[in-house]
């Protein structure tokens, strides 16, 4: 099958095949008919399966050929990043359609963004910034014909449920929808019994990672974290790093030891300025930084196909949390590695993330590191004895031996 087949517009399929589009991926072939046809559409799919430009082309493809000098086409993401990553894909895609996309969201100037919009036949939003232009008044949606929201999930991690119901009521009721996500927590689920109409639901990938992605653990003590990641990306060929922490203060302060030691590094975090950010991004994918240390907030939209290594230096707080960090690597046909730091207090998410995954996580050890040097006097941290890791699911501070941590 090829991107022939669903007998695109010649301007979107000129698009498609000057960005390269040849083979569509799993979600694509399913998803690409159903979206044509009409329908609402309910994608299950994780980060790197091709969703973007699952719903992004045959919005082209309606939209292309008439311009009625209003949005017809609404598409909701959780973050800048992810949100200019759609606009690119727009972009790139419908260059040969003449329409016009704007990206809508906040840490920017209002004021350029209400002369785009006077010109906008497809906006890509973040919710907050997308309200406050509807209070304005400077973004007329009554002729909206398509409602795209994209990384669902992800908007109800960080709060944006009742934004989007809101925005809704504002909404024509006679439109296409469609949501994508790449897990189905219970409010995401109301949601679209809520909006969707008769949807055909496409899924894809959903409950494990890509098995282009290997995986270990590296059981540690808290306190020698960051030797062993030092340790790491000096014995492993890597070409592009995804480096994830649990806070942004960690995420700076991560990304200046990386600096220190010599590697060319940035962070990305939520109190660096639109500027800064997009610095570090575009560094990132042209090859300016090898490291980027990222939140998972931070990280949404961070589409980098050449990452040959996701390492979490923190785990993640779900196991579908990880699913999204670890789709950063081995996209398509490319492989990846996923290395995750783990300590005693993680036992109960590793044999959370060895259920999703359908297996249990390799464990390993460098055998050149020092996992016997103690914490520093005072700080209250666990420290490791020495001892050989065993199986890390069987590991409980205080009652199994050996005991691989010791209170200081």
């Amino acid at each position: 099958m090829n991107f022939g087949t669903f007998n695109f517009h010649p301007s979107v399929a000129a698009g498609a095949a000057a960005a390269g589009y040849e083979t569509p991926t799993p979600i694509q072939q399913r998803a690409i008919p159903q979206v044509i046809s009409g329908r609402d559409v309910m994608g299950l799919a994780q980060t790197g399966t091709g969703k973007t430009a699952a719903f992004v082309l045959p919005i082209l493809n309606r939209l292309v050929g008439s311009k009625n000098g209003c949005v017809r086409a609404l598409i909701l993401a959780p973050t800048r990043e992810l949100a200019e990553q759609i606009h690119q894909a727009v972009e790139t895609l419908g260059r040969k359609t003449h329409l016009k996309s704007v990206t809508v969201y906040g840490g920017v100037g209002i004021n350029p963004q209400i002369q785009k919009l006077k010109h906008a036949d497809i906006v890509v939003a973040c919710p907050g910034r997308l309200l406050d232009h509807m209070g304005r008044n400077s973004i007329q949606l009554s002729r909206l014909e398509v409602l795209v929201i994209d990384e669902a999930d992800q908007m109800f991690d960080m709060g944006f449920i009742p934004d989007i119901r809101r925005i809704l009521k504002n909404l024509p009721a006679k439109r296409q929808t469609l949501l994508f996500s790449a897990t189905m927590p219970a409010e995401i689920r109301r949601l679209s019994v809520d909006i969707l109409r008769d949807p055909a639901t496409v899924q894809v990938g959903i409950t494990a990672p890509a098995d282009t992605v290997s995986h270990a653990l590296y059981p540690v003590a808290q306190h020698l974290k960051t030797a062993l990641l030092l340790k790491l990306l000096g014995n492993t060929p890597t070409r592009s790093v995804l480096v994830f922490t649990r806070t942004k203060h960690r995420a700076r302060s991560l990304g200046e030891k990386l600096s220190a030691a010599g590697y060319r590094s940035a962070s990305l975090q939520g109190n660096l300025s639109q500027t800064r950010r997009q610095a570090a991004l575009d560094g990132f994918r042209d090859g300016t930084f090898q490291i980027l240390v990222a939140t998972d907030v931070a990280a949404r939209g961070i589409d980098v196909t050449r990452i040959s290594h996701v390492i979490n230096y923190d785990i993640p707080a779900t196991p579908e949390a990880y699913i999204h960090r670890i789709g950063r690597t081995g996209r398509a046909t490319n492989s990846g590695e996923a290395f995750t730091l783990v300590t005693g207090e993680d036992r109960d998410m590793v044999r959370a993330i060895n259920r999703i995954i359908g297996s249990e996580v390799e464990e390993r050890t460098l055998a050149t590191f020092d996992y016997g040097s103690p914490a520093p006097e005072g700080d209250g941290r666990l420290r490791w004895t020495g001892k050989t890791p065993r199986k890390f699911s069987g590991v409980r501070n205080g009652r199994s031996k050996p005991r691989l941590f010791m209170q200081t």
